[in-house]
């Protein structure tokens, strides 16, 4: 019996180089690849988090709703300004509505003014894992634009708001699971 060869393999990225939208093939170890990579391995966070039943309710939502917005910036990332397909831009209402989120649940929330160690739940540090992952993100598209790559500027707004989103989402998972916050003591 002869067996039918899955298309999940190609093999064309064997020899170190990956294929934009438009075609180009570029290095795995290309700036734009390091971008879109790490916009995927934020995703995938994002989806753990969805996953667990101690986050606030209206979070999945949120989440959810990243976790599509992520898939439209990595094509916009991985697309060349010469390919004929170009994706549409970031609408301000992304950033709007992750605004909107942020205040809902910050309101929540006690008010501080001290520095919040991750920790505490294990969903509130991987939340904020996901908020140092978007960090580095929005370094990394930064470095495209550096680069002479031209990034949609309301990406970056957005990344940039999801990164506070999962701080304050981190903050909550801790108060509602009854966890204590860690705040940073100087010099310990």
């Amino acid at each position: 019996m002869e067996t039918k060869k899955s298309n999940i393999y190609t093999g064309g990225g064997d020899s170190g180089t990956s294929s934009l939208v438009g075609g180009t093939r570029v290095s795995k170890a290309d700036t734009r690849l390091e971008a879109y990579g790490t916009v995927d391995e934020l995703n995938c966070w994002l989806g753990l988090l969805d996953a667990s039943d101690a986050i606030p309710s209206p979070a999945h939502t949120t989440l959810r709703r990243a976790q599509n917005l992520l898939f439209d910036i990595g094509a916009a990332l991985a697309t060349e300004a010469s390919s004929r397909w170009q994706p549409a831009p970031l609408p301000q209402s992304a950033v709007d509505a992750l605004e909107a989120d942020i205040d809902a649940l910050d309101s929540t929330l006690p008010r501080h003014n001290r520095f919040i160690l991750p920790g505490g739940h294990p969903d509130a540090a991987r939340a904020q894992i996901a908020r140092t992952v978007a960090r580095r993100a929005e370094r990394r598209i930064i470095a495209l634009n550096a680069g002479g790559i031209t990034v949609d500027p309301e990406i970056l707004r957005w990344i940039n708001r999801l990164s506070d989103y999962l701080f304050v989402l981190a903050r909550a998972i801790n108060i509602i699971n009854a966890h204590d916050e860690i705040f940073w003591e100087k010099g310990c």
